[in-house]
């Protein structure tokens, strides 16, 4: 069974703080501010060993993120370079890294080329959405030393891709994001729908941010998208990427799109019929069921006292993967765009139906604008796919004006 771990060494530790983060707070799980949340060598180590260990493909996929990794230095990551080399036998090993871009420097640049990492960089778009919520420590922009970083990405020749939350202000100004993104280099995008529950008060764990199961009274935060604002953000942007990007751009969520079209599994897990096989390893070892659901009933274990490989399989992890697709409501289960939504999230399931049944998506409204707007352009695409001619030619039907498949 292969499964994906996002790797979390530094814990939350970071030098942003970003308004609408989830996972600040998660330090509150682990003592709070001022206690070490470095993974530790004996850690670092059991960690790459099982990771590889459990995998049953032919390349390996490590993903670091937090929190801000680059917060560790260059030695830590030379040491996961080596270690991963010491337990390869002979498999590909790829590592990707989640940043916020704004500690990169010419070594990082170097280590990062040299080892061939992906980046994955955290932006919003331009500075006045993405200095909305993105700031540093004392609530100052962090835009510049962003596009710094952006800039020694490209100096070095790191491949890289954006991360973009959709938050509440961004979300209305779609395509100045959007043409944003690309003018700064940017050719994978992907967008990042920010949602959470605040509860009025912290629970005994002293986390405000809840799961929909949390069973207290809680308001949608300030900073969430709306979700029909959602649905028109991303059909903003699929309508200028079919007419001009096609080949050339590629959005995360229109690509996921095109394999439901196809009737092929979804590559993301938020539009699987189930999920369970995305994972968070906190820094001291502990596995928890998603990276969305870091609370402690979610706690699977901690790898050193179990096996990765059992804490994955665990009946426990297989439930959670499993209510995806058992706890879709009615309303889900007979929806014409369930193919291609499944429900989303279940992080995002909190609303209650036209029925007052529980467990809708927040952004439903949302999806079912997207989805049904995008639907003729899709077709065509897999058509053309089906047939093994190049989907980008859908930009000069779309061009055309033709509104049915020829």
């Amino acid at each position: 069974m292969n499964f994906h771990i996002m790797a979390k060494p530094h814990g939350a530790l970071c030098n942003l703080d970003c308004t609408y983060c989830y996972y600040l707070e998660k330090e509150k799980l682990y003592g709070g501010p001022g206690h070490n949340v470095r993974m530790s060598d004996a850690t670092l180590d059991e960690f790459v060993r099982q990771y590889i260990e459990a995998q049953a493909t032919d390349v390996i996929r490590f993903a670091w993120q937090g929190g801000e990794p680059t917060l560790l230095g260059i030695a830590f990551f030379e040491r996961v370079v080596a270690l991963q080399q010491r337990y390869a036998q002979g498999r590909m090993i790829e590592n990707a890294v989640q940043t916020n871009g704004t500690l990169l420097d010419d070594d990082w640049g170097a280590f990062l080329a040299r080892h061939r990492f992906l980046v994955g960089l955290s932006i919003d778009g331009p500075r006045a959405l993405h200095d909305a919520y993105r700031v540093d420590k004392g609530g100052r922009s962090s835009f510049d030393a962003v596009l710094r970083g952006v800039g020694i990405l490209k100096k070095h020749g790191v491949e890289f891709n954006t991360l973009t939350t959709v938050h509440r202000k961004n979300s209305y100004h779609a395509l100045d994001v959007y043409r944003f993104l690309k003018a700064m280099g940017s050719r994978y995008l992907q967008f990042i729908p920010i949602v959470e529950q605040v509860a009025p008060a912290p629970d005994a764990h002293g986390l405000v941010l809840i799961q929909p199961e949390a069973g207290q009274c809680a308001q949608v935060a300030a900073w969430s998208v709306e979700p029909l604002q959602f649905g028109r953000f991303l059909t903003e942007i699929f309508d200028e990427w079919v007419r001009e990007d096609v080949g050339r751009i590629f959005v995360q969520q229109f690509d996921v799109a095109l394999e439901s079209w196809m009737g092929l599994p979804q590559s993301l897990c938020v539009f699987a019929p189930t999920c369970g096989l995305g994972l968070a390893l906190e820094h001291n070892g502990d596995l928890y069921s998603c990276d969305h659901f870091v609370y402690p009933e979610n706690h699977l274990g901690n790898l050193h006292e179990a096996g990765l490989s059992a804490l994955v399989a665990s009946a426990q992890q297989t439930a959670f993967g499993e209510a995806k697709l058992t706890g879709l409501p009615s309303a889900c289960q007979s929806c014409e765009v369930r193919f291609a939504c499944n429900g989303e999230c279940p992080k995002h399931r909190f609303t209650r139906d036209r029925q007052g049944e529980y467990g809708l998506n927040y952004l439903c409204a949302g999806y079912k604008h997207f989805f049904r707007h995008i639907d003729p352009a899709m077709r065509f695409m897999a058509d053309e796919l089906q047939n093994g001619r190049a989907p980008a030619r859908v930009m000069e039907w779309v061009r055309s004006g033709q509104d049915c498949l020829p």
